[in-house]
């Protein structure tokens, strides 16, 4: 299908000739709507003509497209930008083209010559773009083209003005990327090769002549299209040949001891390690970059050695050389107290202005209990504690690990103190390109009883392209809320030490209460750990629907979106949908999505009215349903392993709905309960009392009923056949 810019309006500079008036013409034939500006000067920057813009704007016009020409400066961008508004009331594509040369080598080169190209290549770009800038933001739509080249990427002789002005520009777009992004306001930069009035003065002609600029106009075109999901990216092109560029980084070496003070015969020493490229990283942002640190302080301070690198020494490559899934990691022991989950509560939110809270803040409580969302604490060593670095094959830099969804479900209230033993195993791993997301199983248990389970996923920055899948089936799902308004909503101010305070359960990263180093990372100020809004969403659900009871809580799954900053409000929207509750948690003040995709499940309240049966009698399925609990439980997580999927049955008697069951094969290990399952069974069995007796006792074969309109399927029809291994030995039954 091809691209069309009907609707759009698109601005060029510099589009009396050269690049900019292919670009016109190009974007024209497409339906969008030009702005031809060209100033009309020579290439030094003297001079004015309207005749280089009134020729392309002719040009579009005869051939049936729309387009105005403009005549202003780039450094009276309100007035380029006005000339769109006036002409086609909107501005959906600015592409800062116009340019001008003032060769010198670097000794001859004036203030003048200086300044004349950064006010029309760097500040002109600038006026230019910050007078369609709102107009893009409040539309939610608007892409940015910054035309930078290959003299301000790597340099060139006597054009020290113009590269300065050039990489300055490929700056300003990668900024304007950052802040534009959540506005869907693209910038992205090229570096063409194309035959123009600036480059015939440093090309030879017989290569000029293969350089036309047609050949760069499509990538314009394409960077400019709705479609076009990239941002802050940098690209050459020319000559039919496009390509993207990136920065790279070495691994190099700490020169710097705990008990050693650093010196330049240190820097000296380990110049080879500082300069080798092998195993570069791929940096794409100020955050990356600055999070090497992280690693470096550590190395510093628990003494390593001189000359390590700032991850652990093995760590040669980012990408995987053998599959790591499956991997079980050595068993740990977590021991905590009553004061662990005191510090926990509170780091989530809990007061005592809730007379209900001091369930959970004194352990002298004649109900003294744990959160049920701590259980992600007792899972975090597995992280924390080093764990992923012994996993054969699996190397990655930790400073570049980010939390990207989480799942918890409890099995049995949470001990308030004790020592339960920790098993983590790789679930999957999958290639993201960019990245890698590493699925981390985590079960914790006192002694031989499973407590809770957990499911990290772990975007690993850098660690992708090495071919793996890119989904699994292995993923617990996010669930999108209803479409109607929230049927509760709830509110909760942070305090400003709130990530002070929550970091005492265990996450010590410097990024949640040093504000230097959380400055290096792009925040104004330390930012609250997303496991802290996690943890606060989900005491909002537990007030709301289970009355505080933490024998209430089964599950909960998140993603994490945006950082919250400490003082800043949290609104949980809560969907009730059976016993699941759906949610989705936001910063108050800027209405910014924090947690998606998200629920809690519940279990059905102990004290509510018992489902009436028939005044015909009890149901025989009910002892059925017993054994394949006992069964299920036998069986464990290897069942559910097997079988992966999710049965609801629905039993009737006389004609009448009697009774409704669930077959929890997906989940943990695996459960059976009397009622209806708290999302989407993957397939429903509608029968009577009598014929599931038969079917199950061997008297009524499957196909049979379900033919004879007695069994009756609703879902994935050919996960009935999974069955048989819990249905199969029907004597005892």
């Amino acid at each position: 299908m091809s691209l069309s810019f009907e609707g759009r309006v698109v601005l060029i500079t510099g589009a009396g000739g050269g690049l900019g008036k292919a670009y016109a013409l190009a974007f024209a034939e497409r339906g969008a709507s030009v702005i031809v500006n060209d100033l009309g000067g020579d290439i030094k920057g003297g001079g004015k003509s309207s005749a280089a813009a009134d020729k392309v704007v002719e040009e579009i016009k005869a051939k049936g497209g729309k387009a105005v020409a403009n005549y202003d400066s780039v450094e009276d961008g309100e007035k380029l930008i006005q000339t769109a508004l006036d002409a086609f009331g909107r501005i959906d594509v600015v592409v800062n083209n116009a340019g001008i040369l003032r060769d010198r080598s670097f000794a001859r080169t004036s203030d003048a010559d200086w300044d004349i190209v950064h006010r029309v290549h760097l500040r002109g770009s600038f006026l230019v773009t910050r007078a369609a800038w709102n107009h893009m933001k409040k539309q939610k739509f608007g892409r940015i083209i910054m035309t930078t080249s290959a003299a301000g990427i790597y340099g060139n002789f006597g054009q020290a003005n113009y590269s300065a002005a050039k990489l300055g520009m490929l700056g300003l777009a990668n900024t304007l990327a950052i802040e534009g992004g959540k506005y869907n306001v693209h910038c992205n930069t090229i570096a063409p090769v194309a035959g123009s009035r600036l480059t015939e003065t440093v090309m030879p002609p017989d290569l000029l002549e293969n350089l036309k600029p047609e050949y760069v106009a499509p990538l314009v075109l394409w960077l400019s299209h709705e479609d076009c999901l990239d941002n802050g990216s940098l690209f050459e092109v020319g000559a039919g040949w496009v390509g993207k560029l990136r920065w790279e980084r070495t691994k190099g070496a700490i020169v710097r001891h705990k008990t050693h003070q650093m010196s330049p015969e240190d820097v000296r020493d380990q110049w080879d390690k500082i300069s080798d490229f092998t195993n570069a990283d791929k940096i794409s942002t100020v955050g990356e970059s600055l999070q090497t640190l992280v690693g470096v302080l550590s190395e510093v301070e628990s003494g390593g050695d001189i000359g390590a690198p700032p991850t652990s020494a093995a760590a040669t490559s980012e990408h995987v050389t053998d599959s790591p899934v499956g991997y079980k990691m050595a068993p740990s022991q977590f021991t905590y107290s009553h004061t662990q989950c005191i510090l926990y509560a509170l780091g989530v939110g809990m007061s005592t202005k809730d007379p209900d809270a001091l369930r959970f803040l004194y352990e002298n409580h004649p109900e003294f209990s744990c959160l049920p969302t701590f259980g992600v604490i007792l899972a975090q060593d597995a992280l924390m504690g080093g764990g992923l670095s012994s996993v054969p094959g699996l190397n990655f830099d930790p400073t570049r690990l980010l939390h990207g969804e989480q799942y918890l479900e409890i099995f049995k209230p949470l001990p308030t103190s004790g020592t339960l033993t920790v098993h983590a195993t790789i679930a999957d791993y999958l290639d993201k390109g960019s990245g890698a997301v590493l699925l981390l199983d985590v079960n914790a248990y006192n002694g031989n009883e499973l407590i809770c389970f957990n499911q990290f996923s772990i975007f690993l920055v850098g660690a992708g392209g090495f071919g793996g899948k890119r989904s699994s089936d292995k993923a617990k799902p996010l669930v999108l809320p209803p479409k109607r308004a929230p049927d509760a909503v709830m509110v909760d101010a942070t305090t400003r030490d709130q990530a002070a305070l929550y970091r005492l359960s265990g996450d010590w990263n410097p990024l949640h209460i040093d504000p230097s180093f959380a400055a290096m990372g792009g925040f104004k100020q330390p930012i609250l750990h997303g496991l802290c809004s996690f943890g606060f969403a989900a005491r909002h659900v537990l007030q709301q629907y289970a009355n505080n009871d933490p024998a209430r809580f089964k599950a909960i799954k998140v993603r994490f979106l945006k950082p919250v900053l400490p003082g800043q409000s949290l609104q949980t929207e809560m969907w009730k949908e059976g016993n699941r509750i759906h949610l989705q948690c936001k910063v108050k003040e800027t209405n910014d999505i924090v947690l998606s995709g998200a629920y809690v499940d519940l279990h059905p309240a102990l004290d509510a009215a018992p489902e009436k049966l028939p005044e015909t009698g009890g149901l025989q399925s009910e002892l059925v349903f017993a054994e394949i609990g006992r069964r299920v439980k036998d069986a464990g997580a290897e069942l559910v392993k097997k079988v992966n999927a999710v049965f609801g049955w629905e039993i009737t008697k006389n004609g009448q709905n009697a009774a409704q069951w669930t077959i929890d094969l997906k989940s943990g290990s695996g459960s059976v309960h009397k009622g209806p399952y708290s999302g989407k069974a993957d397939v429903t069995f509608t029968v009577s009392d009598d014929d599931f007796m038969s079917v199950v006792q061997g008297k009524l074969n499957p196909q049979q009923a379900f033919f004879g309109g007695k069994l009756k399927i609703r879902g994935n029809i050919m996960l009935s056949q999974k069955l048989e291994v819990i249905l199969k030995d029907h004597a005892k039954l």
